[in-house]
């Protein structure tokens, strides 16, 4: 009878430990694994990486729920390649890959688990989808890219003395040669004359500035990764030549530009993060186009439109 007992108490705790067991397991199989591969460290990019964490917490994506795996090139292409091959072996849910580059190689590296990207310009020039509106691979995002042609002409608006127009790109990256093909294309119906520099890191962003500055009456920069890290050094020049700078973002413009119409990248990370969780939530990529922004508005820097001699009625 004490065996039978015994026998029966062993029973029990067996099973509380093993229903402890499932418990851990379900509780694990209940947690969401995202993956995020970033460029480089530049305010745009990480305002969209801001929006999408925030906005997966704000719809329940937080504490246990999830785990964040976060990985920064820092600007090397050989950093995103090691780290978006680290990334495919993770067995993730959804990958998230911030900024062109940053798509190009997690796609490269993964072309099953579902990716969304943020950032990017042109995800079809890059070979990171087929087509917008059916992508046919395992990507999908939302892209960055405005209306070129209204930037340019809304530059000739508000500095219509400006005859030469001066352009600073890091060649290398396919987003910035989509943007000046149609920035220049723009220019010319305008009967602007165009000067262009590049650049193949901040360490050039200086000099190249300050060359084309000398040769402009006004600058425009596309949303350019390597740019857009040095934006202060830009404002400097634009500063020290008395030469006006319009950007492609909105963040490049409050760190050294003087306005634009552009967009602002923590609402892309939430515009984003929609989609991610949509895929989370059961829907197939190949059923998700990519989108543009939802809303592009006049951002202005105002010590840099007082420097310039503009009011709020020149911009608007």
């Amino acid at each position: 009878m004490k065996l039978s007992r015994v026998l029966v108490a062993v029973a029990a705790v067996a099973a509380l430990g093993l229903a402890g067991c499932a418990k851990q397991a379900a509780a694990k199989d209940d947690t969401v694994k995202v993956g995020i591969l970033q460029l480089i460290n530049q305010t745009a990019l990480d305002d969209a990486r801001k929006g999408f964490t925030q906005e997966l917490a704000r719809q329940g994506y937080k504490g246990n729920k999830i785990k964040i795996d976060y990985v920064n090139a820092n600007g090397d292409q050989a950093n995103l390649s090691t780290m978006a091959q680290r990334l495919a072996k993770d067995d993730n849910d959804v990958n998230l890959a911030i900024a062109t580059p940053a798509a190009q190689a997690m796609q490269k590296a993964d072309a099953k688990t579902p990716l969304v990207f943020t950032a990017v310009t042109d995800p079809v020039a890059a070979g990171v989808v087929k087509s917008m509106s059916h992508t046919r691979t395992n990507a999908t995002g939302v892209v960055d890219l405005v209306n070129i042609a209204k930037q340019v002409k809304y530059m000739h608006r508000v500095f219509p003395k400006a005859k030469t127009i001066g352009m600073v790109y890091n060649a290398s990256e396919q987003n910035s040669i989509v943007q000046i093909k149609d920035a220049k294309k723009a220019c010319k119906q305008l009967g602007l004359k165009v000067v262009t520099r590049t650049v193949s890191s901040t360490n050039d962003v200086e000099q190249a500035t300050l060359s084309v500055a000398r040769a402009s009456d006004a600058i425009y920069l596309p949303t350019d990764n390597t740019m857009a890290a040095a934006m202060s050094t830009v404002g400097k020049v634009s500063k020290q030549t008395k030469v006006p700078v319009v950007a492609g973002a909105g963040t490049m413009v409050e760190a050294g530009g003087v306005v634009t119409q552009g967009i602002n990248y923590k609402d892309l990370g939430v515009q984003t993060a929609k989609l991610a969780i949509k895929i989370l939530k059961g829907k197939k990529v190949s059923n998700l186009p990519v989108e543009t922004p939802a809303k592009v508005t006049v951002i202005k820097n105002e010590k840099m439109m007082q420097l310039f001699g503009l009011s709020d009625a020149d911009v608007e």
